[in-house]
């Protein structure tokens, strides 16, 4: 590899730049924030005395599964619930068909949809970013189900690392359609740049504070 060929790969978007600036800001995001992290691991305990952490296997970077960390904001048992929910509500049933999520969930703790709405049950992913398995922007992590619904397009999924926070975030979250969420991924996984990082992260915050797209 030429010199020029090993520099332009070091500024990939999987390259060594972005994976130092992940690390770096990572680590200083989880000290500055541990009081944070404290308090809402103690209320996430006391709600309902459950895990405060819950664990989901995503796809990340190669294809390769890791557990995704969350602040819990479900019920213990929450799975029976969401059968036992879209069995009945047929037009639940379409919505969580259509985009894997749910307007109304009746899952949730009653801390949890604060913290959906917050995106504060989403802080545990920067020990994510920190280990490697994510990004700070990157697409949004996928669980295997959601594969086929790349089509083709997968492969740029796979060339990335997922991010805390990424195009999807700053254009509606769960407002816009699945499709336009694979276009959002593909766009910036085939387009990318440090500008454009900082852009997505520059845009983050209003999104965080206007809670729009969050359920």
């Amino acid at each position: 590899m030429s010199a020029a060929d090993s520099l332009s790969s070091s500024f990939a978007p999987n390259g060594v730049y972005k994976r130092t600036l992940d690390v770096t800001a990572s680590l200083i995001a989880i000290v500055l924030l541990s009081p944070v992290l404290a308090s809402v691991a103690i209320m996430v305990k006391i709600c309902d005395g459950g895990p405060i952490l819950f664990r989901h296997r995503r796809i990340g970077y190669g294809g390769k599964t890791f557990e995704c960390l969350k602040f819990r904001t479900m019920k213990t048992d929450a799975e029976l619930r969401l059968q036992e929910w879209l069995l009945n509500n047929p037009v639940a049933a379409e919505e969580w068909s259509a985009t894997q999520k749910l307007k109304y969930d009746p899952r949730l703790t009653p801390i949890g949809k604060s913290l959906r709405r917050s995106s504060l049950d989403e802080l545990p992913q920067l020990f994510n970013i920190f280990r490697g398995d994510m990004s700070l922007v990157g697409p949004r992590p996928v669980v295997a189900e959601e594969v086929p619904r790349y089509g083709r397009d997968i492969a740029h999924y796979y060339s990335v690392r997922p991010g805390l926070t990424g195009a999807w975030q700053v254009n509606g979250r769960n407002d816009v359609s699945y499709a336009e969420r694979v276009r959002l991924d593909t766009e910036y996984c085939t387009t990318w740049s440090f500008t454009k990082d900082l852009t997505i992260m520059l845009k983050t915050v209003p999104v965080l504070f206007s809670g729009r797209g969050s359920y």
